[in-house]
């Protein structure tokens, strides 16, 4: 009877023991990853759940919270495309997917992460310009992280950002590239007053053309018109003869004679004895041509 009860006695607090070591809460944002006899046999989600504690047994408690690795990673040295040596610091943020991976397949898990990040960053802006560098961060990170994704997928990690934080140069540095930017400035005003006299001198140029045609389409105009007036002279002289001539050349004469007493310069006129004949002519002449008409 004693027997009995001693091993009821037992058994009550093998169970006890049992269920006090078997059971396991997970918190959230934890994972557990069990191994039965030495080996891994499967992974507990967060909540209430039940091992064999002598078979089984909580071989790594893996949080899976998102995490920043900023703080492992030192400025990385960098060389771009045209042989400038700048200085990165990078950021990047990941979680873990994957915990039986995470703990069997990598033995420091941030350490090969921080390795991988300094050879896909040295590796992706090396093939880069270091203005191209400063001005395409979002294109820089984002091509990091599509390499980070398939090296660290085996590792049960998945990369869910990373960050160009800021973009390091030395002084000396500094100082070819400020000269560098000055020379630039200087060569854009150059060209842009270059162009600029360029334009003054074209638009000068179609002025002068400009001039040059209205000059040239007035002096044809001109001579048209001399022309037409000596065709009319000259239809009047083949029909009214001398008359006509002469009424042409007395009109000429009092039209240069107007023109030499109208003259600022003109002190002293000695006018032809003969001007009046000339004169009585004109009248002549033009009673003559009221008449014909």
């Amino acid at each position: 009877m004693e027997f009995f009860t001693t091993a009821l006695l037992l058994i009550a607090v093998l169970g006890i023991l049992v269920v006090a070591f078997g059971v396991k809460i997970v918190p959230q944002s934890h994972e557990y990853v069990v191994e039965k006899l030495g080996k891994y046999d499967r992974t507990l989600k967060a909540g209430f759940t039940f091992i064999f504690p002598i078979l089984n047994r909580v071989a790594h408690k893996v949080v899976v919270l998102e995490r920043q690795l900023s703080k492992d990673l030192e400025p990385i040295s960098v060389i771009t495309k045209d042989n400038v040596e700048i200085q990165l610091l990078a950021t990047v943020f990941y979680r873990i997917i994957d915990p039986a991976k995470s703990v069997y397949r990598i033995q420091d898990l941030p350490l090969a992460i921080k390795n991988a990040v300094v050879s896909n960053v040295r590796s992706t802006c090396g093939l880069m310009e270091f203005d191209e560098i400063q001005g395409r961060r979002e294109h820089i990170n984002e091509r990091i992280k599509a390499s980070l994704l398939s090296a660290c997928e085996v590792w049960g990690v998945e990369i869910t950002r990373t960050e160009i934080l800021d973009v390091k140069v030395d002084d000396a540095t500094k100082r070819s590239m400020q000269l560098q930017l000055n020379a630039e400035r200087e060569r854009r005003a150059t060209v842009t007053t270059a162009e600029g006299h360029r334009d003054a001198q074209k638009l000068h140029a179609d002025a002068e053309l400009y001039t040059a045609q209205q000059q040239a389409a007035a002096r044809r105009v001109r001579a048209e018109a001399e022309a037409y007036a000596t065709t009319k002279v000259a239809e009047a002289i083949v029909n009214n003869g001398q008359s006509a001539i002469d009424f042409e050349i007395a009109k000429l004469q009092v039209q240069g004679l107007t023109a030499i007493s109208s003259s600022n310069g003109a002190k002293l006129i000695v006018i032809p004895t003969d001007i009046s004949k000339s004169f009585g002519s004109l009248a002549a002449l033009v009673d003559t041509v009221k008449s014909m008409t």
